[in-house]
């Protein structure tokens, strides 16, 4: 028995959030309305420039993605801590 390849259960996913849901990571539905097309594209080229060979390696890219475009919007000019962010790991 094989066990399943993690880059063709991502492929499989229709939407962000099933993406979120599979690898447990806790959202707000409306930043991810707003920043959807962001978030995807991150998570895309992070699984582009390390190719996730287990459940772990792959919820480390979504995560890392989400935090992200996450920072990406708090004020530069600004010490502004990442508020809000469900899977931020730098706080």
């Amino acid at each position: 028995m094989t066990k399943p390849n993690i880059l063709n259960t991502i492929k499989s996913f229709t939407s962000i959030e099933q993406a979120l849901d599979y690898f447990e990571i806790s959202y707000d539905s409306q930043f991810i309305n707003t920043n959807r097309e962001a978030l995807v594209k991150r998570f895309g080229g992070y699984l582009i420039m390390e190719k996730p060979d287990d459940w772990f390696s792959g919820r480390r890219a979504l995560k890392n993605a989400y935090c992200r475009v996450q920072r990406s919007l708090l004020d530069k000019s600004t010490r502004q801590a990442c508020r809000g962010c469900t899977s931020c790991q730098r706080r």
